[in-house]
């Protein structure tokens, strides 16, 4: 293997930058080394952001690769049986059993959900009184998480499930608090008032609110249900075979997980660009409002302009920064390199997004690009590719489009400051400081 270039500060300091700079951390880097360089966290990996070997490395046979191993600091969140942590013909069957629910034709059942979900949280906006946006759009996804995902809208279980999953989120919602999953040290339960006595605690009791909803839903199977709970259990492999209680459960803690937190932040990042950009509101309005009065939610979602503005949301603010780190099982070239088995190859998804040969201007916000050409899935990949790309992805890009249209029809809106909002790492993931403060100015006509 060629020998890579990369910082030589003590992998300690390396991993406290990854942690509390993540973008300073790269664009340093990236900017010294090139596309490719080695840096040293809790193991040796290297960064790619190179489409062509991206493009590689999505293109390879998965067998040559372990990602679920890679993936490892999240199994306290999403448990050991969850897509993101599993590799091979286990992960090729959750994969085929997970993937019905999320096929692009179910996204018709779930628009109008989505619309009136929406319609439901903002209407306790006040006017001229901020909120925080982050957190409205976290209350919205979680109801469609809720509803969707469990096909529950009321009940003891529902109300216990909300506000488990709110507080165990919340308890990542930090650089400092999210090195837990980073520092295996700092995994000690000392209690229920140490903060990962809190996090065991609260993960315990939401093992047992799923496996109690899974029981009672696997006792009285729908088979006209559309939620993708009753989808998840109905399904069974080429044996015959469906999911366990318990690997169910996994999947769901990583639906839950992914599917709320991910797209939560993608929101609230789509509200501060478009009323940081006025001419990009005025344009999205002007778009909207050709489909008439009580637009068709899958008619929404299919507006051009609307898509180019979540996309640039998307590239300019990934909520995830990197896709599934790749561990070579055997020898393998990456774009005429060699590299040894056991090499950790991860591409990175915010670089490729603010390169300035694929998107002029990268720190602008200009939709308009994604109107002037059709990017390949190895320069605009915010949900990962290849045989990890996120199953969720439809809905989450359905759900993020018909929040913002239903939001913009209702109500107007304006940033509470002026200052611009920088990106923080919560998680694995990074979200808007302070999540966006704005104000509810006026209902509009539709609300």
């Amino acid at each position: 293997m060629t020998l890579q270039k990369g910082p030589t500060t003590p992998r300690f300091l390396q991993l406290v930058q990854w942690i509390s700079s993540p973008l300073t951390f790269m664009e340093k880097n990236a900017k010294r080394y090139g596309e490719v360089f080695e840096v040293d966290l809790t193991r040796k990996v290297l960064f790619f952001s190179s489409p062509k070997a991206i493009q590689e490395m999505f293109a390879a046979n998965p067998r040559k690769f372990e990602c679920g191993v890679a993936n490892r600091l999240l199994e306290p969140i999403v448990g050991n049986y969850s897509l993101l942590l599993l590799d091979g013909d286990r992960h090729g069957r959750h994969r085929q059993l997970l993937m019905p629910p999320f096929h692009q034709e179910r996204m018709k059942a779930y628009g109008k959900l989505i619309c009136s979900l929406t319609l439901e949280v903002t209407k306790k906006w006040i006017p001229d009184k901020p909120f925080i946006a982050r957190d409205a759009a976290r209350d919205i996804s979680i109801e469609v998480i809720l509803q969707a995902v469990f096909g529950l809208s009321e009940g003891e279980r529902y109300d216990e499930l909300r506000q488990m999953l709110g507080q165990m989120l919340e308890g990542m919602n930090s650089p400092w608090k999210s090195s837990m999953l980073f520092f295996k040290k700092l995994q000690m339960d000392l209690g229920s008032r140490s903060p990962w006595g809190k996090f065991v605690r609260r993960r315990q009791e939401i093992d047992k609110l799923l496996y109690a909803e899974i029981s009672d839903r696997r006792a009285s199977l729908d088979p006209e249900a559309s939620d993708i709970l009753t989808l998840m259990l109905l399904a069974t492999d080429a044996e015959g075979q469906p999911l366990t209680d318990e690997e169910c459960k996994d999947e769901l803690l990583t639906l839950l997980f992914a599917g709320h937190e991910t797209t939560a932040t993608a929101i609230a990042w789509a509200l501060y660009s478009i009323h940081k950009h006025p001419e990009a509101r005025a344009k999205l309005l002007e778009e909207l409002a050709t489909l008439g009065d009580n637009p068709e939610p899958m008619a929404i979602a299919k507006l051009p302009y609307l898509n180019a503005l979540c996309n640039e949301t998307l590239r300019m603010y990934p909520v995830t920064i990197i896709t599934s780190p790749r561990i070579a099982k055997e020898p393998i070239t990456i774009d005429a390199e060699h590299y040894d088995e056991g090499t950790t190859l991860v591409p990175c998804i915010y670089l490729v997004h603010r390169r300035e040969d694929l998107y002029p201007e990268p720190d602008k916000f200009k939709p308009e690009r994604f109107l002037e050409r059709k990017f390949s899935p190895y320069e605009f990949f915010p949900f990962g590719g290849g045989n990890r790309r996120c199953i969720g992805a439809a809905l989450a890009t359905v759900e993020m489009k018909l929040v913002l249209a239903t939001i913009l029809l209702n109500y107007n809106l304006a940033l509470a400051s002026e200052r611009p909002v920088r990106a923080i790492r919560r998680g694995v993931t990074l979200a808007p400081a302070g999540g966006v403060k704005m104000a509810m100015l006026e209902r509009l006509a539709n609300g």
